[in-house]
C-alpha cells in the first residue's frame, strides 16, 4: 500500500467525525431556535391577552370616579389547558390584528373563566375572545344578550357548568350578575333561544359536542337570568379573580 493510500485510509474516520459533529451542532441549534419561537408565541399571547383586558379596565376607569383620583387596571392570565392546539394557534395569530376595546368581561367563578367580550361573532373576534351576537341586547340593556365563543377555546369549560351557577358581566358602567336557569342542546337553525325572556337575560352559545371532530352538528345553550345589577365603582376595577384550574384536562 502506498503512502497516499495509507493517508486516505487514516483521514476517513477524521472526516466522518468532523461531519457528524457539525450535523449535531446544527440539529441542536435548530432545536433551540424552535423552542425559542414556541416560547415567544406563548409569551406574546399572554401579554396581548392582558393588554386587551387592561384596555377594558382603562375604559371602565374613564367612566368612573375614583375617590383617590387614581385608576386601576385589570391583568388576568389565560389557561390554555382545555384548548385544542388548533385554537391556541388561531388565538396567537389573531393577536396582531386590531380589535378595539372589549364591551365587557365575562366571568364564571365556578369554571375559573374570564374572557373579554367583543362586538360581533366574526372569526377574528372569536379567536380573540367571546363575541356579542348581533341583534341581541347590548350589555346592560333590557332583553336577552347573546354571547358566543368557540367550544375548543374559551367556552370549552361550559361543559362543566350547572344550573344555579353564577355568571358575572363587568361593563364600564355596570356590574351584572346572572344565575344559570337552563341548559340545552339545539340545532344550529334554532334561534328561539335568543328571543327576549320575561326578565333581562344572558344566553351563552357554543358548538356541541365539545370534542367532536370536524364541524359540530349542534349548539350548546346556557341561559341565565339577571339576579342583580350594580353601578361600577373605581374600587371594583381590580377584582380578585380565581387562580387557574389545576384539574387535569378531560
Amino acid at each position: 500500500m502506498t503512502s497516499a493510500s495509507r493517508s486516505g485510509a487514516m483521514s476517513m474516520p477524521t472526516q466522518y467525525w468532523t461531519v457528524r459533529r457539525w450535523i449535531e451542532r446544527l440539529t441542536l441549534t435548530a432545536g433551540v431556535a424552535l423552542l425559542l419561537v414556541y416560547l415567544s408565541a406563548w409569551i406574546h399571547a399572554a401579554v396581548m391577552y392582558r393588554a386587551g383586558l387592561s384596555s377594558f379596565a382603562a375604559l371602565k376607569a374613564s367612566t368612573s370616579i375614583a375617590k383617590d383620583g387614581e385608576s386601576q387596571s385589570t391583568a388576568l392570565g389565560i389557561d390554555f389547558r382545555l384548548w385544542s392546539g388548533k385554537r391556541v394557534g388561531a388565538y396567537t395569530e389573531a393577536l396582531g390584528a386590531k380589535l378595539g376595546t372589549p364591551l365587557a368581561v365575562l366571568s364564571i367563578p365556578n369554571l375559573r373563566l374570564d374572557v373579554p367580550v367583543f362586538e360581533g361573532t366574526g372569526e377574528l373576534t372569536l379567536n380573540r375572545g367571546a363575541g356579542r351576537i348581533v341583534g341581541t341586547a347590548r350589555p346592560g340593556e333590557e332583553g336577552n344578550m347573546g354571547i358566543a365563543a368557540h367550544r375548543d377555546g374559551f367556552f370549552r369549560g361550559l361543559k362543566d357548568i350547572k344550573v344555579g351557577d353564577r355568571i358575572e358581566l363587568a361593563t364600564p358602567r355596570k356590574n351584572l350578575v346572572y344565575t344559570v336557569d337552563n341548559i340545552s342542546v339545539v340545532k344550529p337553525s334554532d334561534v328561539s333561544v335568543l328571543r327576549a325572556r320575561p326578565q333581562p337575560s344572558l344566553t351563552l352559545v357554543t358548538c356541541y359536542p365539545f370534542y367532536f371532530v370536524g364541524d359540530a352538528p349542534q349548539r350548546y345553550i346556557v341561559q341565565a337570568s339577571l339576579a342583580s345589577s350594580t353601578r361600577a365603582t373605581a374600587s371594583q376595577l381590580k377584582p380578585e379573580f380565581p387562580k387557574p384550574n389545576k384539574e387535569k384536562t378531560q
